[in-house]
């Protein structure tokens, strides 16, 4: 990296989106380091995708600023857009393989779409990405021909055809068993160090997301609750993050969704036989 190359790849400057009066994200900053991995993690609806459609330009921000590599994608037209998303691979979450498309044509497409490479070079990327993801074999099976796992490695092997130097993964572990999310996490990791890649990947899943990331997000209430390395993160005091890394039922995210108490909607009589009902289940 030289003097003159940020040290980040991605920069969130004071960025407010929503959707009409839902404010998803309100004020937020934040960095992506280069050539790490981080996570972006936090309460379902916490803005964490948003922030990937945002990066990708699907989205853009109502309010200050998102620069990938020092470029504000924001008032980006198209063609600056696309030549921005070009530098940037998607996994989206369950893989989104085309269906009628051969698990080789579903990593060509890019290659075909853009750029100008003889068949014969396309098939060596081609199989060459596949390998890398351990599925060089299955290169002439369909996608309802592979398991779940599979697919999301497929994908993998698609989002990085053209080399990019930023991955985003929208929940690459989801649905996936024991030994596939193990085997996600390991190709997130090692296709970070071995392609230099910058990697950004929304996670619920705590242990297989603090063994592989160097940076933690955790978003919240539309702001970010904490960020550090994964043992930064586990440290924290706040109590919203304490409650999510312990997998808490009840915290700063309550249990119960507000309403009327107990005694409004059954009156007090039953409210007290609930309460002798109870006593009697635990003597």
């Amino acid at each position: 990296m030289s003097s003159n190359t940020p040290e980040s790849l991605v920069e969130l400057h004071s960025l407010t989106f929503g959707y009409g009066d839902r404010v998803i994200l309100d004020d937020v900053s934040l960095s992506v380091p280069r050539g790490k991995v981080t996570a972006l993690m936090g309460a379902s609806g916490g803005g964490k995708t948003t922030i990937l459609r945002l990066i990708g330009g699907q989205n853009r921000a109502q309010k200050g600023q998102l620069l990938f590599d020092g470029q504000d994608v924001t008032p980006m037209d198209q063609a600056q857009l696309y030549a921005a998303r070009r530098r940037m691979g998607m996994l989206f979450q369950f893989g989104a393989l085309f269906a009628d498309l051969s698990v080789f044509e579903n990593v060509a497409f890019p290659l075909r779409e853009h750029t100008d490479l003889s068949e014969s070079l396309i098939r060596d990327i081609v199989l060459m990405k596949l390998n890398a993801v351990g599925l060089r074999g299955a290169r002439d099976l369909m996608p309802s021909e592979v398991s779940g796992g599979m697919a999301r490695r497929i994908a993998l092997a698609r989002a990085i055809a053209l080399d990019p130097e930023l991955v985003m993964y929208d929940e690459p572990f989801s649905g996936l068993d024991p030994i596939s999310l193990g085997t996600a996490a390991r190709l997130i990791r090692h296709l970070n160090d071995s392609m230099g890649l910058t990697s950004i990947f929304v996670s619920h899943e705590l242990e297989q997301t603090f063994a592989i990331a160097d940076h933690v997000i955790i978003l919240a209430n539309g702001k970010i609750a904490t960020q550090g390395t994964p043992d930064q993160v586990r440290q924290s005091t706040d109590p919203l993050v304490y409650q999510y890394v312990n997998a808490l039922s009840d915290g700063p995210v309550r249990f119960h969704y507000p309403g009327p108490s107990i005694e409004e909607d059954f009156g007090l009589g039953a409210v007290a036989a609930q309460r002798s009902q109870r006593r009697r289940l635990v003597s």
